[in-house]
């Protein structure tokens, strides 16, 4: 059939409070025009984010029964250790209480000043611990990549000529080499199988590790499957496999595609690195069989991974952003080509090319996307990233507004809803205006900055 339809059915339902335009104007104005300070009950449609958001299964609240809160040597680490390793074949698996946990505790390791950590693009949190270590996040994405109009099929890759010329210009100064599979702030594009290998080549060559932050490894698998030469008869679990056997750790946060509502880990290979991270772990999360995770997350985050790689289910997960980014494009709405596997990204640079980068073109759309449907998103741009360490400013590589679908949550009713609202907004967009940041913190400012209107 053509129709594709959610592949599970609903044991379970909450109630959505449906809000005014004039109530959610006051709202607005009370969150100083910071989506992030927004209550989750006063949202009808809430994109702004995948992460922690999944419905779980019935069998992943069952699995929360055979959790076992042992503080050491709890089951429930052995069955999460060994789904882990079923499909990531790592050595040593370290929980931690979500992914960035796990990129603290490796920064700490591997950062430092004078260092510089590439990849193809640093997601906020893992850019975050980078520099609060010290050292310089640098992104090295493909040049399609930062065009939203480019149908590469996998936008998401490395720049291979560029990683060799630093590796070769500034070895020394690399600690280690990164990617982000699918790469969230690049569209949620995904890197291609060869991509990996050929990353993982080069920087063995050179002496460095390559690690992975894998947070939507099913996803980009699955892209691997539909998109690459030779890989159309295999099945995800094999391509993850295939993913991960060339690396040499992964930051994982399991709010992603685990179906987890919290949790993630770091996996390493190296026996001396692993066992500094662990020590690392007691002292910021908690003994290495628990990791700052009560053992029913544990237990919930193994069934989610066997989940996952459903292919039924990520047949629906993609076609559901591929669904709403074809009513988008239809209504003139410049997107993120091709559809990203776990959201759709507008091009607000483009969408409100009246408002300068720097007055913020992807917080007005998303507020104006709050205001005029209820729909909460994210901004993926000048604020996210303009902000510079030391201080100063510039407009990020592209400014993007994400709507992200939580996974197993919303129905193609809620998709249609989403694109009636931009409908509206298309018809008024030139009335939208940009917006100042009037308070703001040095680090991850899109999280609690203030705005005013301008």
């Amino acid at each position: 059939m053509k129709t594709i339809i959610e592949p599970f059915r609903i044991k379970s339902v909450e109630p959505i409070r449906l809000t005014t335009r004039a109530e959610r104007r006051a709202l607005l104005q009370a969150a100083h025009w910071n989506l992030f300070a927004l209550r989750s009950e006063d949202v009808t449609i809430d994109l702004l984010t995948d992460s922690g958001t999944s419905a779980m299964s019935a069998r992943q609240w069952a699995a929360l029964m055979l959790g076992d809160e042992s503080y050491a040597g709890s089951p429930s680490f052995y069955r999460f250790e060994a789904a882990v390793k079923a499909l990531m074949p790592f050595k040593h698996v370290i929980p931690t209480h979500q992914g960035r946990a796990a990129e603290a505790i490796l920064c700490s390791l591997i950062g430092g000043a004078g260092r510089v950590i590439p990849s193809n693009t640093h997601f906020d949190t893992t850019r975050g611990n980078i520099e609060a270590s010290g050292a310089q996040a640098l992104d090295l994405l493909l040049a399609e990549g930062r065009d939203p109009a480019s149908r590469h099929p996998f936008k998401g890759n490395i720049d291979l000529a560029r990683l060799q010329a630093l590796l070769e210009e500034r070895g020394v100064e690399v600690p280690a080499v990164m990617l982000t599979v699918t790469n969230n702030a690049g569209g949620g594009q995904p890197v291609s199988l060869q991509n990996i290998h050929a990353t993982a080549e080069l920087a063995h060559r050179y002496g460095k590790p390559l690690i992975i932050d894998g947070c939507r490894f099913a996803e980009n698998a699955y892209f691997i499957k539909l998109r690459e030469r030779g890989q159309q008869g295999r099945a995800v679990a094999d391509i993850v496999r295939d993913m991960f056997c060339v690396a040499d750790g992964m930051t994982m946060s399991a709010k992603k595609d685990a179906f987890a509502n919290i949790g993630g880990w770091l996996a390493l290979n190296d026996d001396g690195l692993a066992q500094r991270a662990r020590e690392r772990l007691i002292l910021t999360e908690g003994f290495p069989t628990y990791g700052g995770l009560a053992g029913r997350d544990l237990e919930a985050i193994a069934q989610g991974l066997a989940e996952v790689i459903d292919e039924d289910y990520l047949r629906y997960r993609l076609r559901t952003n591929e669904y709403i980014l074809e009513r988008l494009r239809a209504l003139g709405v410049p997107v993120m080509e091709p559809s990203g596997g776990h959201a759709v990204f507008v091009d607000a640079r483009a969408f409100l090319d009246h408002i300068p980068p720097l007055q913020y073109p992807g917080q007005a759309l998303a507020v104006a996307l709050y205001e005029y449907g209820g729909i909460r998103s994210c901004e993926i741009g000048s604020v996210m990233f303009g902000r510079q360490s030391d201080g100063g400013e510039r407009p990020a590589m592209m400014d993007l507004v994400r709507l992200a679908m939580p996974r197993r949550v919303y129905t193609q009713a809620h998709a249609d809803y989403v694109v009636e609202v931009f409908g509206e907004i298309v018809a008024s967009r030139r009335e939208l205006r940009g917006l100042k940041i009037v308070e703001q913190p040095q680090r991850l400012r899109h999280f609690t900055a203030r705005f005013e209107p301008l």
